[in-house]
C-alpha cells in the first residue's frame, strides 16, 4: 500500500460516484489487483454513506493520508451532490474489523436498494454489512428465472436470493443457512419489500443433516449454493462442495437449473465444472455469469465464479 497512489484512489472514487445510478455500489475494487499500490483497500457507497475498508496493516503514513483525503472528498462537488452524509474507514486488519467514523454521524441499519429490491444492512458491527455487492448479478440472475418456480436457497446468509426471487414472482423459496440470526435479517429483509412471506421458508439447520427435510419442500425448479470457503465445523469447500452436488439431481425438476457459486481465490471454475461431472453426470455445465464491472479482477479465476447448470433427463 503506497500514499502516493492515493491520488488515484480519490479520482477513482470521484469518476464512480458522479455517474452511479441511485442504489448502492462498489466505488473501488483494489483486491482485484488492477491498481498497484491499493491492493489492499476497497470503497462502497451505501447512498449516503461512504465505507472504505482496509484489510492489511499498512503504514501509519498511509492511514493518516488516506484519513485526511476522506476528509477532503467530503467538501468535493461530487459528495455534495450526491448528497453525502457520513465517511466510515474500517480497519479489517485489526481484531474485531473496527469502524472509524471519519465524516457525520454513522447509521448502523440503513436502507439501501439494489434493482428495485430494498435491503437493511448492518454496518460498522461486521467484517460484512449484509449483502455481497460483487453478486449483484446474480441476484439479477435469479430475480429474471424465478416466475412460477420453487427456488432453495443454500448457504443462504441474509437471503439475498430468496428476496430477489419472490421479487421475480417465484411460487415458493426455502432458505437454508445454520445461521438463525442472518435468516431473520432475511425475514426482515422480506418484510421491508412487503413480500408474502408465506411463500417463503427460514431453516436455521445443518444442510448435511437436513436432506431428508429439504427434499419434502421439493421438487425445486432452481437451486442455489453460494457457500462460504470455509466455516469451522461444518464446511469447507473443497471437501464438502462434493457432497452436495451428488444430492442435486433427486432435488430438481426436469430441466431444472442450479446457480454454484465459488468466491475462493484459489478455488478456479474448472473445480466446480469437474466436481459436477464427477457427482452429477446429468447436470451439465451451461455458463458462467459475468461479475459487475466494478469488481474487475487482473485474474478472472481469482474473483466471483457464479455457474449456471441444467438438469437434463
Amino acid at each position: 500500500m503506497r500514499s502516493a497512489e492515493l491520488s488515484t484512489f480519490f479520482e477513482q472514487l470521484e469518476s464512480e460516484l458522479s455517474s452511479i445510478p441511485n442504489e448502492l455500489r462498489r466505488l473501488f475494487h483494489g483486491r482485484g489487483r488492477c491498481w498497484e499500490g491499493l491492493e489492499q483497500i476497497t470503497a462502497d457507497w451505501l447512498q449516503g454513506q461512504l465505507v472504505v475498508q482496509v484489510f492489511k496493516q499498512p503504514e501509519a503514513q498511509f492511514i493518516d493520508a488516506l484519513r485526511q483525503g476522506l476528509i477532503d472528498f467530503s467538501q468535493s462537488a461530487v459528495w455534495e451532490k450526491q448528497q453525502g452524509k457520513t465517511i466510515v474507514l474500517q480497519h479489517r486488519y485489526q481484531e474485531g474489523a473496527p469502524a472509524e467514523v471519519v465524516i457525520g454521524d454513522l447509521n448502523s441499519s440503513p436502507v439501501v436498494v439494489e434493482n428495485g429490491i430494498r435491503y437493511q444492512l448492518d454496518v460498522g458491527r461486521n467484517q460484512n454489512f449484509g449483502l455481497f455487492l460483487d453478486m449483484r448479478y446474480g441476484r439479477d440472475w435469479v430475480k429474471e428465472r424465478s416466475k412460477d418456480k420453487k427456488v432453495l436457497n443454500l448457504f443462504s446468509y441474509t437471503c439475498g436470493f430468496s428476496l430477489a426471487a419472490i421479487a421475480g414472482g417465484a411460487k415458493q423459496v426455502v432458505n437454508l443457512d445454520m445461521a438463525k440470526a442472518s435468516l431473520n435479517k432475511g425475514r426482515q429483509n422480506h418484510r421491508l419489500n412487503e413480500h408474502d412471506t408465506s411463500k417463503v421458508s427460514f431453516l436455521a439447520h445443518d444442510l448435511f443433516k437436513s436432506w431428508g427435510k429439504l427434499k419434502k419442500f421439493g421438487p425445486y425448479d432452481l437451486i442455489i449454493i453460494d457457500p462460504p470457503s470455509f466455516q469451522k465445523g461444518s464446511f469447507a469447500l473443497t471437501k464438502d462442495y462434493q457432497k452436495i452436488l451428488r444430492r442435486l439431481p433427486d432435488m430438481l425438476t426436469e430441466k431444472g437449473l442450479v446457480l454454484a457459486c465459488v468466491n475462493s481465490p484459489s478455488v478456479s471454475e474448472q473445480f466446480l465444472i469437474d466436481s459436477m461431472k464427477e457427482q452429477a453426470p446429468q447436470i451439465e455445465y451451461q455458463y458462467r455469469l459475468d461479475n459487475p464491472p466494478e469488481f474487475k479482477d487482473i485474474n478472472s479465476q481469482a474473483s466471483l465464479k457464479a455457474m449456471v447448470f441444467a438438469l437434463n433427463k
